[in-house]
């Protein structure tokens, strides 16, 4: 019925898509949604995508409340540090190891093959040493999502999610969970 809440997840492929054709057009767009589907209707297209089964998980529990380590970072190092080690992570985890420490940032990454990455960036930290692993490819993703020349990695132990944002703009939040290395 015309105005109830529905909640629906869609496939991120069909996210990518409904954004990209809506971003195209000004038209007005009639959505339908039933037990299984999504259709998006303009007056030149219809779009339609599965459903996902289940319910989207409360995502509010995995941010963290308070972060006990903040350090501002240059996103293009970060990005480029981060890309770098990329490559000789393993090619089926992609983990990389950050280890926080006064006044530096490691990025170190390894594989099967005994290959090791190990970078360093200055940073303006002076709290307590923290080592902890993540998988770099949703490192990489959301740093490239945030629109500054400054990020902030906000970091707690090694079993606690990361979160990144911009200093100045605390709307849009990434929140990066840890792996095992």
């Amino acid at each position: 019925p015309v105005g109830t809440d529905k909640q629906v997840i869609l496939p991120r492929k069909g996210v990518q898509e409904v954004v990209r054709f809506l971003a195209a057009v000004e038209s007005l767009a009639e959505i339908q949604i039933s037990n299984n589907h999504l259709r998006i209707k303009l007056a030149e297209l219809i779009f339609t995508s599965k459903l996902i089964d289940g319910r989207f998980p409360d995502y509010n529990k995995v941010i963290p409340e308070k972060h006990t380590k903040r350090v501002i970072l240059e996103k293009d190092r970060f990005r480029e540090t981060l890309t770098r080690a990329a490559i000789l992570s393993n090619e089926k985890y992609r983990g990389v190891r950050i280890s926080l420490a006064p006044e530096k940032l490691t990025v170190i990454a390894h594989n099967p093959e005994q290959e090791e990455a190990q970078e360093e960036l200055s940073v303006a930290y002076r709290g307590e040493e923290i080592e902890i692993g993540f998988n770099v490819n949703y490192l990489i993703e959301a740093v490239n999502a945030l629109e500054a020349n400054e990020i902030e990695l906000g970091l707690t132990d090694a079993n606690s999610s990361c979160t990144l944002l911009v200093p100045t703009e605390k709307h849009h939040l990434y929140v990066v969970m840890p792996m095992r290395l």
